[in-house]
């Protein structure tokens, strides 16, 4: 299936996120903060990246423009997870050149639909 990228800080979601998607085929990358997640970005250059907002040494949002400015990563789809569902919160995501939103919580089947279908759009 795909490579992921997660970007998670706080640890149980991040592993019921990363086997989620184990469960569905992907292979994981998980990461714990964003920076890590921009250098995993570089060095594995995934098909997609799940980014949470507020995280240590890098937010989502950060982390996002950096990836996005990178002619070597611009191309990878970037979907922010974050419970924050303000229109501004979700506007900033798309501003940083996210291309999805999704709120927290979700279920692993809406996870896996949304993400096959963000996959889809990127590699027909």
């Amino acid at each position: 299936m795909a490579r992921i990228l997660i970007a998670e800080d706080e640890r149980d979601i991040r592993e019921l996120i990363s086997f989620t998607l184990k469960f569905a085929g992907h292979e994981v990358i998980a990461t714990s903060n964003g920076e890590e997640a921009l250098q995993a970005a570089r060095n594995e250059m995934p098909d997609l990246i799940l980014l949470d907002v507020r995280m240590p040494r890098l937010s989502g949002y950060e982390a996002c423009e950096i990836i996005k400015a990178d002619p070597r990563t611009r191309q990878i789809p970037v979907v922010f997870l974050s419970a924050k569902g303000q229109e501004s919160e979700v506007k900033t995501g798309l501003d940083a050149g996210a291309d999805e939103y999704i709120l927290k919580p979700f279920s692993p089947d809406q996870l896996t639909a949304r993400i096959k279908a963000i996959l889809n759009n990127h590699h027909p």
